[in-house]
């Protein structure tokens, strides 16, 4: 199934973030994942919850067209 069909089916991209800002850090500190604990591409001052890629990229998956 192509993207543009899955996101159509599904109603939103599966390539969304948990965290509230779209922004990552270009260095430390970093967040850490609310789940792993491992750091994230985020910069410690984004709010709400961050994920590491691996957590995320999980997350995905479980939310994905669970409607």
């Amino acid at each position: 199934m192509d993207e543009r069909r899955e996101e159509a089916y599904c109603g939103a991209s599966t390539a969304t973030t948990a965290a509230t800002g779209t922004e990552t850090a270009a260095g430390p500190p970093y967040a850490e994942c609310v789940l792993c604990r491992k750091p994230t591409e985020y910069p410690e001052s984004v709010k709400g919850i961050t994920l590491c890629p691996v957590c995320e990229w999980q997350e995905a998956q479980r939310t994905a067209c669970s409607g």
